[in-house]
């Protein structure tokens, strides 16, 4: 089991478990949407938070570490559709909760309007092939969003890991979250990293929440990121990365290590 840092700033939240919050906001269909912010920017983010809004705990614990390893295609499919604002794109990912152990083969899609539709089953590999269930699993799900890359031929591109703490907002059944200590590495291990910045993404159901009003109000704005894309674009200079320069220039540094 891994061990993962608390951050104080969201100890003054009630606390919400997992099956409720589930139970609450699965979101498997979300409108989506990411925010870029300077680290010394997020407490006067929370303050500003509803009281209502509660933070996922689950024993005792509210800061929880991610892996992620994506696969893309020969080609990277899935990283030139994303480059390229193509409206049918994809991910997919094996996706690890570090502090509880669990592992998930996952496929992200575009749905009608832009919302993303996450879907995921179990896995029980070591990360560096999806198997032939998650073969199998992968091949549905694109087919049924009329994707059909070439599946056998996907591999691991980059692994992605961060600290994430998940907030739930009653009044629009929405939910928030907060990445910190965002790194990333090639196979190859080559990293990169954004030391100073923090990633607050909004997920609901409908086209704006009341945190992204708030957000906006305190002069942040929708970024065009990617954690898959836009970490692939900061190892491969080879690759097209135009439509993330500014947040490149702004908030990722290079390193030897996580």
């Amino acid at each position: 089991m891994t061990v993962t840092t608390e951050l104080p700033l969201f100890h003054r939240f009630v606390p919400i478990c997992l099956e409720q919050l589930v139970g609450e906001a699965a979101l498997l269909t979300r409108l989506d949407r990411k925010y870029v912010l300077p680290a010394d920017a997020l407490p006067a983010l929370l303050d500003r938070l509803p009281a209502e809004v509660r933070a996922l705990e689950i024993e005792q614990q509210r800061t929880f570490g991610y892996r992620s390893v994506y696969f893309d295609t020969a080609a990277l499919d899935s990283f030139r559709a994303t480059a390229h604002q193509r409206r049918r794109r994809f991910k997919v990912r094996v996706r690890t909760y570090l502090d509880s152990g669990l592992d998930f083969v996952e496929v992200k899609t575009r749905g009608s309007r832009g919302v993303t539709v996450k879907d995921r089953v179990p896995y029980a590999g070591d990360g560096s092939d999806l198997g032939a269930d998650g073969r199998a699993y992968a091949a549905a799900v694109l087919a049924e969003a009329g994707l059909r890359p070439d599946v056998g031929g996907l591999r691991p591109v980059l692994a992605t890991h961060y600290r994430r703490n998940t907030l739930y907002v009653p009044s629009t059944g929405s939910r928030v979250t907060v990445d910190t200590g965002l790194a990333w590495q090639l196979p190859d291990g080559s990293t990169v990293h954004m030391p100073h910045s923090v990633i607050v993404e909004t997920k609901s159901g409908r086209a704006a929440s009341d945190v992204d009003r708030l957000l906006w109000s305190l002069g942040h704005r929708p970024a065009a990121v990617s954690k898959y894309a836009t970490g692939l674009a900061a190892l491969r200079p080879d690759l097209p990365a135009n439509r993330w320069h500014p947040v490149l220039r702004r908030h990722f540094s290079t390193a030897k290590g996580f």
